[in-house]
């Protein structure tokens, strides 16, 4: 028996529920094909010596506090209820190492490892950290681990050839598509998360606190929402660019998107349906479409881009759509003069424009063929 405070509410549990019911397309997309290929991480657990991961578990049992009945017993009743919201049997193990800087993992490819700092566990509250642990667990029955640990492998292995012509080229396509792989594999573990934890308040309180400190009495979590929006609505091109450059070298999206992107999930049906009960079974996933989940994945894709305020997407729709003057069009995104040279003409109509048609019968005008 804990005694642990328990919520005081009800939870849903999730017997034999799937990763893929919480996956972020583009992560599960990977997942699939990856889950597909027979044989495939055997082979790469079979070389597991050429990995730190042994040395990591000895470093972390030699000096780190392994989280126990006896140990951090709080963490223990929160790790195991989280195992059994998410129905996963084999409980990882779990260590506290001390670290000032907030920061959770899941690594191992025999068996996954879950590691908090000392930093986390100091900042947080007991539900903000139910859906850190629920985020990790989520890491461990995703498979992450597993498939971060090869990967990563493959990406010291590329390393290592970077003199071969080109090779550097090759090695930085490799790191740029897995920092990307490693971003949405973020968020299907917030995902997990809050599923784990149920209180979408909680994880956005646990994000804010990750990227503002321990002090909720000065923030607010609708202002912090609002700093995403103005984060991919902002600026021009310029600032498209500088944003791509900002998150390739992270293996996270920043905090502001991870807690915009949640908060979208959550507001969807097919985060509904999950908590009636109907998600997919995880004794079906070796019947899973890649077909599907690239489909999947293509079309989660379009649909960000079509919805995103972002300049620079804004610009891409505008090409797909047929829109002419892109080089004007081009020249107003990158200096944010479209907005204030539309400002300065508001007096100018279609009819005064030589290059308009002349207005339709009874003052109709007719369409225009830009988007």
């Amino acid at each position: 028996m804990s005694t642990e405070k328990q919520p005081g509410r009800t939870r849903r549990r999730f017997p034999d529920i799937s990763s893929r019911a919480y996956e972020h397309p583009a992560d599960l997309s990977a997942l699939v094909a990856l889950r597909k290929l027979t044989g495939f991480d055997t082979v790469f657990k079979s070389l597991s010596g050429l990995l730190p991961e042994r040395s990591l578990r000895l470093l972390f049992l030699s000096d780190s506090v392994r989280v126990s009945d006896e140990q951090f017993a709080h963490l223990n009743a929160m790790l195991r209820d989280a195992c059994y919201i998410l129905d996963l049997e084999k409980v990882p193990s779990m260590y506290v190492t001390m670290d000032p800087q907030p920061n959770a993992m899941c690594i191992g490819m025999d068996a996954p490892v879950i590691v908090l700092t000392t930093g986390l566990v100091e900042l947080l509250d007991e539900e903000e950290m139910r859906a850190v642990i629920g985020h990790e667990v989520g890491h461990a029955l995703s498979g992450h681990s597993v498939y971060r640990t090869i990967l990563l492998f493959l990406t010291n292995l590329a390393l290592r050839i970077a003199w071969i012509p080109l090779g550097n080229l090759a090695v930085l396509a490799i790191i740029t598509a897995l920092r990307e792989w490693f971003r949405k594999s973020e968020l299907s573990a917030d995902r997990a998360g809050l599923l784990v934890g149920q209180d979408l308040q909680a994880s956005m309180r646990g994000l804010m606190k990750i990227a503002g400190g321990n002090h909720l009495h000065e923030m607010n979590v609708d202002a912090f929402l609002k700093q995403a929006d103005e984060y991919e609505a902002g600026g021009d091109l310029r600032d498209s660019v500088l944003k791509i450059l900002n998150v390739l070298p992270r293996s996270h999206p920043f905090t502001t998107i991870r807690a915009s992107e949640l908060r979208r999930w959550a507001a969807t049906r097919e985060y509904q349906r999950l908590m009636d009960g109907h998600y997919p079974k995880r004794t079906a996933d070796k019947d899973a479409s890649v077909s599907d989940a690239f489909r999947e994945s293509a079309s989660h894709y379009s649909d960000s881009m079509k919805r995103s305020k972002d300049p620079l997407m804004g610009l891409i729709r505008d090409i797909t759509n047929g829109a002419t003057d892109v080089g004007g069009r081009l020249r107003d995104r990158f200096t944010g003069s479209g907005a204030q040279a539309t400002a300065e003409r508001p007096e100018e109509s279609a009819a005064d424009s030589p290059s308009q048609p002349d207005p339709g019968p009874e003052g109709e005008q007719p369409e225009s063929p830009l988007p």
